[in-house]
């Protein structure tokens, strides 16, 4: 086989405008087992966005948008149903900045192939799911491109991803973009372990040809962002596609405020979607009410739905969408707050008298 054998069939993002699943999800709600835990994370959803007091943190892991699901994202973004999002570096580089640039993610299997033979054509794979490994590079490139057009300096990933999103306000080919979407709409988008993706490479490349003064991401700098914006709205929901680090990345916020001297309350809501098994012990599968231990999740509103992303997430977002508390919700803009350092320190201290 030949490699246009292998990418030819495109990957088609899921649009939940099309489904009005509410009264399917209500139902549900009178079923057993994880029918009636969907259902409740939905209304917990719906909760949040009624709520004017809250802001909504979304945090993504896992490969989620080569798998179809950026144009819920995407949604979620225009349609301010999300204030702030914590994802890990592929999704937002490797899958949504390479879609903005042109590129596309192909169908594929993961029974009786070679993936030998996938190499010699520089293709990658993800499960039933192929990528031209030969874009990606086009990828690398462009975010060293951007790095190179930087003032070298400490950039948090916040920072960084807003110049990305200026690129392609310029040059995107596919103006269906998260990246795009978020510097838009001014929604601020957090990576901590930016450079474990394709940003990674760029970056590699650029430091390395310019040892002295470059461009670097201070994660420390991300977790002070968040912790300003957790100061700033006090109360929180999130909603939490997947574990890792952004789960824990945003959870710990509310600890990180404590030892700041604010005592803020817990993250007032949230769901998370995961496949992970609690009895490992990892994060990814602890449950929200162990997270209330350590001071970061209140019970009251909390549902772990054990599902796979692409069959959960979906018909949460689309029962949030078609109920239609979005409409009345007031734009948070946090990323202006955030860009303007002396102002949003100023006012956390007095937030914290």
């Amino acid at each position: 086989m030949k490699k246009k054998d292998y990418l030819k069939e495109i990957i088609k993002h899921i649009d939940i405008k099309k489904y009005n699943v509410v009264g399917m999800i209500d139902d549900m709600g009178n079923m057993s087992f994880s029918s009636r835990e969907l259902a409740r994370a939905a209304k917990i959803y719906d909760m949040m966005l009624r709520d004017k007091k809250c802001s909504i943190i979304l945090t993504l892991a896992g490969s989620l948008f080569s798998a179809g699901l950026k144009k819920v994202v995407y949604d979620m973004v225009i349609n301010n149903m999300v204030d702030a999002i914590v994802s890990t570096g592929a999704i937002i580089v490797d899958q949504d900045f390479f879609e903005a640039l042109g590129f596309k993610h192909y169908r594929g299997w993961w029974h009786n192939i070679d993936d030998n033979e996938l190499r010699e054509l520089h293709i990658d794979r993800i499960y039933d799911t192929f990528i031209d490994e030969d874009e990606l590079r086009i990828c690398d490139e462009t975010i060293y491109e951007i790095a190179n057009s930087l003032e070298p300096r400490p950039y948090s990933s916040r920072e960084f991803i807003e110049e990305m999103g200026k690129y392609l306000k310029k040059n995107a080919k596919n103006k269906e973009s998260v990246v795009l979407a978020a510097y838009e709409k001014k929604v601020p988008i957090f990576v901590p372990a930016f450079s474990d993706c394709s940003a990674g490479f760029g970056l590699v490349k650029h430091q390395w040809e310019n040892p002295q003064k470059h461009v670097s991401i201070d994660s420390a700098k991300d977790f002070l962002e968040l912790t300003k914006l957790k100061i700033k709205a006090k109360e929180t929901g999130i909603f939490m596609i997947g574990g890792g680090v952004p789960k824990n990345f945003t959870q710990d916020v509310v600890v990180a405020c404590d030892i700041l001297g604010y005592n803020l309350p817990m993250h007032k809501y949230a769901i998370q979607i995961t496949v992970a098994d609690v009895r490992d012990g990892g994060l990814s599968g602890s449950t929200l009410k162990e997270a209330s231990s350590w001071g970061k999740v209140d019970m009251s509103w909390e549902q772990m739905v054990y599902s796979e992303a692409t069959i959960a997430m979906p018909l949460i977002v689309a029962y949030a969408y078609h109920k239609g508390a979005w409409r009345n919700r007031e734009e948070k803009r946090y990323l202006e707050w955030l860009n303007t350092d002396a102002k949003n320190l100023n006012e956390c201290l007095k937030l914290a008298k």
